[in-house]
């Protein structure tokens, strides 16, 4: 695991990112997300209908982009593997609700499940250059 540069650090209190998947076909799937931080360990809640779900359990490698919401020059970038787990009582998407002010369950259908994406990072790298 790589550790995310102190000087993008910041970017991990930001609201949102783009979460970049393999798709079946081969090539990339991207949608805005939201995500929680804690240290080095970048967390999203994810629906278990949405196609971003299905390609991180066929293909775990993915990509989370953060944009600086005040320079949109300026961005971290995390290259890693994510793993799935259930969340059934949403005690992870509660938190990240906290965040944004949200109940996730009114997100969900009926017969949806919440999963937990850990995003383990093996490349961080920030924009402008980190050095």
């Amino acid at each position: 695991m790589e550790n995310i540069p102190d000087s993008f650090r910041d970017l991990l209190t930001a609201e949102f990112a783009t979460l970049a998947t393999v798709g079946k076909w081969g090539g990339p799937q991207q949608s805005i997300v939201w995500f929680l931080a804690e240290g080095d360990v970048v967390k999203l809640s994810l629906n278990s209908s949405r196609l971003k779900t299905d390609n991180l359990a066929r293909d775990p490698l993915c990509s989370l982009v953060i944009e600086d919401p005040k320079n949109n020059y300026r961005y971290l970038e995390l290259r890693g593997r994510a793993t799935l787990e259930p969340d059934p009582d949403y005690t992870f998407a509660d938190k990240v609700g906290a965040k944004y002010g949200a109940d996730l369950r009114q997100h969900d259908l009926p017969g949806d499940k919440r999963l937990v994406a850990t995003i383990e990072v093996f490349r961080a790298r920030g924009y402008p250059s980190d050095g």
